[in-house]
């Protein structure tokens, strides 16, 4: 996978006004792996766009309600399919990983690159997606000197009050054996 100006050049580019200037942009120095599907388990649905393009509509499901005010955004979304979507630069801080933590740092947006993955904490993911999750992170270890294999992890590993994805379905070493 080829990227050119901090830009996945075989993504669908949607930009997100979520997102910002990093304070240290030779700082990326972690993966953070998500998922993600709204309504949850249901899939290749326009609302993961609207949510991060903040144009989500409470109405459009019950669930919706409790989020659609929320300014959040990825990197990179990977649908079940294995297309991918990019929302931010990666040389810009997504709005991805919230109150977090890893090996001591806070503040984790400021250093990461977040990756959702189209699904849930409850269910496995598709061949595809670990196809294009294994390319994209072997294409951004070698885009940005400060990322290895050694610095990938899922948000519940830096919001373990908070969060469970990307789930125990998750096969970490599956992924790790394809790096």
């Amino acid at each position: 996978m080829e990227i050119k100006n901090h830009t996945l050049i075989s993504a669908e580019q949607v930009a997100s006004p979520n997102a910002d200037n990093r304070p240290d942009t030779n700082d990326i120095s972690l993966i953070v792996i998500h998922c993600i599907s709204l309504p949850e388990g249901c899939f290749d649905t326009a609302h993961i766009k609207q949510l991060f393009c903040n144009q989500l509509k409470a109405e459009d499901h019950p669930s919706f309600d409790a989020i659609c005010g929320l300014k959040v955004s990825s990197h990179i979304v990977i649908s079940r399919t294995g297309k991918i979507t990019q929302y931010v630069p990666f040389n810009k801080r997504a709005w991805h990983a919230g109150l977090s933590s890893y090996q001591g740092r806070t503040h984790c947006n400021d250093f990461s690159i977040g990756i959702e993955l189209e699904g849930t904490d409850h269910s496995a993911y598709t061949n595809e997606q670990y196809t294009q999750l294994s390319a994209l992170i072997k294409s951004l270890i070698q885009n940005y000197p400060s990322l290895n294999a050694d610095h990938i992890t899922g948000h519940s590993d830096i919001a373990p009050q908070r969060k469970t994805d990307p789930g125990d379905f998750f096969d970490w070493d599956l992924l790790k054996s394809t790096l």
